[in-house]
């Protein structure tokens, strides 16, 4: 009787206590409220790992960046007292119209962007190429030769706005110049004379990344070529940790 007594008050016990208390006693419920906090973990988890990743990849971004800003901020910024600049500088920077093609002599298309990996000296002229325009081309050549072994991180490049023949006498000096056909209206969208100015009247400096960053003044003459020159030597000295002689082979395919 007594153990009667005894089944009697334990399941007497049991039916008065909340469901959710019996169910906290379930082995069964015990593993199935379990499973949402595990699930609920791993995602914490996740979500840490990505966040990780994310720093993770631009703290490289940031260092394989590094050079590029440092060179500009110390051109730009970082700047001994009295410097003054012979050329202007372009602000903000214009970058190569994107997708834009210019035609060789030989009638083919390729694209402006083949021209990037190097700095450039850009002359823009139709192709009569009178006084001015061969004065340019002079002090072009003239400028890259007379930064000896750096010669190598600068090209020049002649943009010809028109469609007329190129006079047989100028060839000999354009040798080592690349010289395509560029449409006076894509020229426009990139490089800028200054006021009052024609863009045949000035030589522009481009860097590596194809962005237009300074204009010499018009009509420059050769004795203050120098000064051209000593600007041209502060930038290739500024961008050395970055910036090495040639292209790389994807940028020069079309």
């Amino acid at each position: 009787m007594s153990g009667s007594n005894s089944s009697d008050a334990s399941f007497a016990h049991a039916a008065s206590r909340p469901p959710e208390a019996a169910a906290a006693q379930s082995p069964l419920a015990f593993t199935v409220h379990s499973m949402p906090r595990a699930g609920e973990a791993m995602a914490d988890a996740e979500a840490r790992q990505m966040r990780t990743g994310r720093w993770k990849m631009l703290s490289v971004l940031l260092i394989c960046a590094a050079p590029v800003i440092a060179s500009y901020f110390t051109y730009y910024v970082v700047r001994p007292e009295g410097r003054r600049n012979f050329g202007e500088l372009i602000q903000p920077q214009l970058a190569m119209p994107p997708q834009a093609m210019v035609t060789t002599l030989d009638g083919k298309n390729e694209p402006l962007d083949q021209f990037k990996g190097q700095w450039l000296l850009v002359s823009v002229a139709g192709a009569a190429c009178e006084d001015a325009c061969r004065e340019n081309l002079y002090l072009q050549r003239q400028l890259r030769e007379s930064l000896g072994k750096e010669k190598e991180r600068v090209d020049r490049l002649w943009l010809v706005s028109d469609q007329a023949t190129i006079p047989a006498e100028i060839a000999p000096g354009l040798k080592e110049a690349a010289v395509v056909r560029a449409d006076p209206a894509l020229i426009a969208q990139w490089l800028k004379p200054a006021d009052g100015q024609a863009l045949s009247d000035h030589l522009y400096v481009v860097d590596p990344m194809g962005h237009w960053m300074m204009r010499f003044p018009a009509k420059m003459d050769r004795k203050s070529a120098s000064q051209a020159k000593r600007d041209l030597d502060r930038l290739l000295r500024a961008s050395s940790s970055w910036d090495k002689a040639g292209r790389d082979e994807e940028i020069v395919k079309p």
